[in-house]
């Protein structure tokens, strides 16, 4: 059983960077696909990025790509630099990791149904 971890959120004025991040652990001989995902409160949680295990490949959603930048720190670090930020980002923002074989971001990744563990969460709040 995985226990993830996030951290770094918080409040910021409207241009400004934050930086999460998420670590999971106990580190494992496994592979895994790690995700980022936000939500506000009655909307449906959003799939934000996607990184997979050597960190090689990410995905982003249209909604923050240009903006946001997914990387892993180490084998259970991943960062979330957050640039450019907008009111619209204020959410819960999740990191989800998925065990799978060859550590890839699934096709359907943004649903996060494909996602094992999950973390509490961050909040960011963006003000303008």
């Amino acid at each position: 059983q995985l226990q993830v971890e996030e951290s770094g959120g918080g409040s910021v004025q409207e241009g400004d960077s934050l930086e999460l991040s998420c670590t999971y652990s106990p580190l494992t001989a496994e592979t895994f696909a790690t995700g980022w995902f936000r939500q506000v409160p009655g909307k449906e949680r959003e799939g934000i990025s996607c990184i997979n295990w050597s960190g090689g490949s990410t995905i982003y959603a249209a909604s923050v790509k240009g903006r946001f930048t997914i990387t892993r720190g180490s084998r259970n670090t991943i960062y979330l630099q957050m640039n450019n930020m907008k009111p619209e980002d204020t959410a819960m923002y999740y990191c989800a990791v998925r065990k799978t074989q060859y550590g890839y971001c699934p096709g359907s990744w943004s649903k996060g149904t494909d996602f094992d563990y999950w973390g509490q969460g961050t909040q960011v709040t963006v003000s303008s």
